[in-house]
This record gives C-alpha cells, sequence and structure tokens, in this order.
C-alpha cells in the first residue's frame, strides 16, 4: 500500500509526528539509518539532510512536511515522512487502490500532499527557480489518477468564493485556476478531458470562467474543446477575478479575432518516459515579451497539446484574484496581459503583490531522478504560470 491509501491523518498529527522525529534525529548519535534510492545509492537520514517543507500558502497553523534531501544538493527531494516513515517520492504519487481512477475531488491530507509535490516538485529541474505558489489548504482541487499513479491535477475557484483574504470581494461565476498535466502524460487529450470535466461540473451556469492570462497551450485546449463543444462557444470566458462583465472576455470571440498568441515554443530533444515515441519536449515560457504577442492565423494552428499548466496574478485594482497568485521570480509578469481583452483596461499592479508567501531562505525544489522506470513518469522541468 502507499501513504494515500492508508488511514487518513490530519495537519495536527502530521506536524506533531514530524516535530517529534526531527527532535529525535538531532538527539542521535553518529549511527546513521540510511535511506535506499537504489541498490547502489543511498542517503543518510541525519537531521542535516532534512528540510521543513511548507504545505499550504499562509500556513495557519503550520503543517510542515519533512523532505530528505543528498548532502551536495538541498533543492532535490528524494523522499517524504508519512505515516512515520520515509517513502520515494514516486510512491507517495501511487496507490493500490484500484477505484482510483480518472478525476476525483481531493479531500485528504495526502491528496494535498501530493498536489504540493505535482506543483512544486516532480515537474521541476534543480536548475529551475521558478514554483507554482502554493495553494491554499481549503482549494478545491481534482486530482486525475492513470494508471495507478497521479498525472495531473485542476483547480477551481467557486461561485461566491472570496477572491483573496483582505479584499471581501467573492467570485462571481466558476474559474477554472490552474491545471497541470505531467510531462509523461502529455499529448494524450488529458488536459482537454480536464477542462471538458470543469464545464460540465457546472450545468446550472450560464458563463464559466478560465483565469486570465491564456497560456498558448491553454488557448489550444480552449479551441479544440470549443470546436467539439459549439454549445459553450458563449458561455466560456477569460476572467479576472471577481469575474465581472467588465473582467471577462469570450475566449472563442478571441480566438476569431486573433488575440492570442497560439505559437507553442518545442524543443527536439528524446522521448523522455513518455511511451509514445515522440521525439520532442513541450516547454512553456511564462514571461512573455509584449512585442512578441502577435496575432495568429488561426487557420493555420499547430498540433494541439494537452498538457496545461496555469496561474493567476492577484490584482486589486480590477477584482484581486487568488491568494495563490505570483510569487517572487515566479509565473508570468504582468506584461503577459499585452494582449489588452478590452479596451483601456486598468493599470496593471505591480508585480509579485503576494511576495509575502515566498520563502526565499529555502532553494527551490526538485524530485530525485534515480532512473525510475518509464511508467514512473520521471519529471522533467515544469514552471508554474499562470493561465498555460
Amino acid at each position: 500500500m502507499y501513504p494515500v491509501d492508508l488511514p487518513a491523518v490530519v495537519d495536527t498529527d502530521l506536524t506533531s509526528s514530524s516535530e517529534e522525529y526531527l527532535s529525535s534525529l538531532e538527539s542521535r548519535s553518529d549511527d546513521n539509518e540510511w535511506f535506499h534510492l537504489s541498490q547502489t545509492s543511498k542517503v543518510a537520514i541525519t537531521a542535516q539532510h532534512v528540510r521543513r517543507l511548507q504545505l499550504f500558502e499562509d500556513d495557519q497553523p503550520d503543517c510542515p512536511l519533512l523532505a530528505l534531501h543528498p548532502p551536495d544538493d538541498l533543492t532535490r527531494v528524494v523522499a517524504l515522512y508519512l505515516h512515520e516513515k520515509w517513502w520515494r517520492v514516486d510512491d507517495v504519487l501511487r496507490t493500490s487502490s484500484n477505484s482510483r481512477v480518472g478525476l476525483i475531488s481531493v479531500r485528504s491530507l495526502t491528496e494535498r500532499v501530493i498536489v504540493f509535490l505535482l506543483s512544486q516538485v516532480v515537474e521541476r529541474s534543480s536548475q529551475e527557480k521558478a514554483l507554482f505558489s502554493l495553494h491554499p489548504r481549503t482549494e478545491s482541487c481534482k486530482l486525475l489518477w492513470r494508471d495507478g499513479q497521479a498525472v495531473g491535477f485542476y483547480t477551481i475557484k467557486h461561485k461566491g468564493s472570496l477572491c483573496d483574504g483582505w479584499s471581501g470581494r467573492c467570485y462571481l461565476l466558476p474559474a477554472l485556476d490552474t491545471v497541470l498535466v505531467r510531462r509523461s502524460w502529455r499529448r494524450r487529450g488529458l488536459g482537454l478531458q480536464m477542462l471538458a470535466h470543469f464545464c460540465s461540473s457546472f450545468p446550472a451556469e450560464q458563463s464559466l470562467g478560465v483565469s486570465s492570462p491564456l497560456s498558448p497551450s491553454m488557448v489550444a485546449v480552449c479551441r479544440s474543446f470549443l470546436q467539439q463543444h459549439g454549445e459553450h462557444l458563449e458561455h466560456l470566458y477569460e476572467v479576472e477575478a471577481p469575474g465581472g462583465w467588465t473582467q471577462r472576455r469570450n475566449i472563442w470571440l478571441s480566438i476569431q479575432l486573433g488575440r492570442y498568441s497560439l505559437g507553442v515554443h518545442e524543443e527536439s530533444s528524446p522521448a523522455s518516459g513518455d511511451g509514445d515515441g515522440s521525439s520532442h519536449k513541450q516547454t512553456y515560457n511564462c514571461r512573455v515579451d509584449p512585442a512578441s504577442l502577435t496575432p495568429c492565423n488561426v487557420n493555420t494552428y499547430p498540433a494541439i497539446d494537452s498538457s496545461v499548466q496555469q496561474m493567476k496574478a492577484c490584482d486589486p485594482s480590477r477584482g484581486g484574484s487568488s491568494p495563490s497568485s505570483e510569487i517572487s521570480g515566479t509565473g508570468c509578469s504582468p506584461a503577459a496581459h499585452a494582449d489588452d481583452l478590452d479596451s483601456g483596461p486598468p493599470t496593471r499592479p505591480p508585480p509579485s503583490l503576494n511576495t509575502k508567501h515566498t520563502r526565499k531562505s529555502n532553494p527551490p525544489l526538485s524530485a530525485e531522478p534515480h532512473g525510475e522506470k518509464p511508467e514512473e513518469g520521471t519529471p522533467s522541468s515544469a514552471k508554474r504560470v499562470r493561465r498555460t
């Protein structure tokens, strides 16, 4: 069995067990325990090789997650301490339950740990500085399960939920907020599946939102979805929180008018554990140069990639957004809004409004690359971008 299959734990239990274990490590003699990564690789379990990770945004009370790293690289995460033992990162993302198939709502603390790993660790390399911003502990989220492993997730801002913790504004329509598909599972229509699932979850709503700004890959998914589901042509909008009529634009109309940059940068590389023989690896850059955002020809559209990564900025001047907005040196800069959605939009606020959420003393994280089997979805680089 894997951690997600074990009896549920609450955050207080995770905190107390983590603190007790770390205290025992600090008082331990020199006879170290070892965590075996493979038959030829192992890491000493010492207080110097263990870090506390912040699990949630604005974590009050604190809910630390203990991570083990090798002595020569603080940015790599090779194991997590859960249920009073160490688990390989790939094992935390797995399940032995046959009932975990498709999109399932996140309810347990361990499932939220999985969302944390997908958004913060496994889709990044140690060279990347950009991170997804942390999600609130109450974020509405659904995990996508395939072949006994978590392969993606998406989050929702529900109608009536608070946009932030200070303005008191609430969302005026349901909005698809962040989406991620693991690199080894892209090009399989999973991003399209999650968008379709989101739209079908609110049959009574006349308007549905996708958080702004939309990246080229998100535009690709929306375009494919709307071509297949004409009933949503007039009801799917790109929105800034809280989503009033002056803060939303019809996505299909924007596509037809060429307001989006539909180009997706691809770099040639060997297939990386995706099992489909692809000779390309999809990469995304959220920091868009406004001069590069040119209208596209929708009649010459590139192959649609279903992988999506999203993030939106918190913008009090336009109604605010989610607390899980951009962090210092991370995500999209306001320049990503260069293609104005409405004529004469309000002035953008200074970037990185929620830099207080970033623990700058901690280096960025990445999962340990130790030659897993292809089906384990060996992570490569990924950025938390806004609306990619």
